[in-house]
């Protein structure tokens, strides 16, 4: 065998091994990647994808958590269109949800806007101003709430100096929700840092470009932040929707878990764990989920449809 022949026989065999290295090496990068994974594939299975299955059987069940599913139909749906607590707490939900979450994001930004400007402890007051929205859902806070709003709480405590009497505020069903829309406002501490992040995001020549022009800060505002922001404000929007229309542990606490006075506090999410956990009838339950679902699947897709209109992006 000549010289060159001996040469291209080496070069193969040689690179053999090295793929057979390769495809080794690939394996076992593939194994770990499949190791790490599994907890979280179970987790996706088992918590989530699994009983989001079996939640849409059950809507179609007659259910007790006691004894086995009965297939009924459309019997769950046909109740939801005659069922006047339904559409007390959609009502009371709806209420909650266009109210308190501009409110919110309107304070957000407030904030954020002012913690701009190059305020000295900056990073103290983002901290302690983010503090709400830790504790903003917890029982704790609700109880606290609770007892801040009462008849003898500290709210009327402060009225009573200027020799007012205040009501019952969670006790009266006129003012009942309106303390929820207020804790829920209170918890702006979330959205104020994701507007802080992007507020530090735009581009300074900006406004030193309109400054030069004569640009009056509410100028300024309209259209240079609100416009580059608009991404951010739709984030927050988003998130906030999604996270409102879930709200459960403040009605909870603050009525009690009856949703009182009157059905006033009566949120989607509180009548659905009525329905599953108390009245034992979670194949309606499930059905009030799936609703929930739809609802908060409508109201994200018109976001993201009118969001081409007054959103915009760099490119």
């Amino acid at each position: 065998m000549s010289a060159l022949g001996e040469f291209r026989t080496l070069s193969k065999s040689r690179g053999t091994r090295a793929g057979d290295g390769e495809r080794r090496e690939r394996n076992r990068d593939n194994k770990a990647a499949a190791l790490f994974l599994a907890p979280w594939v179970l987790g996706l299975l088992g918590i989530t994808i699994g009983p989001t299955i079996a939640s849409l059987y059950l809507a179609f069940t007659d259910y007790n958590l006691l004894q086995d599913p009965q297939f009924t139909g459309l019997d769950n749906i046909r109740r939801m269109l005659s069922d006047e607590r339904l559409a007390q707490s959609l009502q009371v939900t709806f209420v909650y949800v266009l109210v308190a979450v501009p409110l919110q994001l309107m304070v957000a930004l407030a904030l954020a806007l002012l913690l701009d400007r190059g305020v000295r402890g900056l990073p103290l007051y983002r901290s302690v101003l983010y503090l709400p929205s830790l504790l903003g859902a917890s029982v704790a806070i609700a109880v606290l709430w609770r007892l801040v709003f009462g008849a003898q709480g500290l709210v009327n405590a402060f009225l009573a100096l200027f020799g007012i009497e205040g009501p019952g505020w969670v006790s009266d069903p006129d003012t009942a929700l309106g303390t929820l829309i207020i804790l829920h406002v209170w918890t702006f501490g979330a959205p104020m840092v994701i507007f802080l992040a992007g507020l530090r995001q735009i581009p300074r020549e900006l406004y030193e470009a309109a400054a030069t022009d004569g640009a009056s800060r509410r100028r300024q505002l309209f259209s240079i932040t609100l416009p580059l922001l608009s991404p951010i404000i739709f984030f927050n929007l988003v998130l906030g929707l999604i996270g409102s229309f879930q709200s459960f542990t403040q009605a909870f606490i603050v009525s009690g878990g009856t949703g009182g006075p009157s059905d006033s506090t009566l949120f989607f999410s509180l009548y659905l764990y009525q329905e599953g956990f108390t009245s034992f009838r979670m194949g309606y339950a499930s059905a009030l989920a799936w609703l929930l679902l739809l609802i908060i699947g409508a109201f994200t897709a018109v976001n993201f449809w009118a969001s081409k209109y007054w959103v915009f992006y760099n490119d």
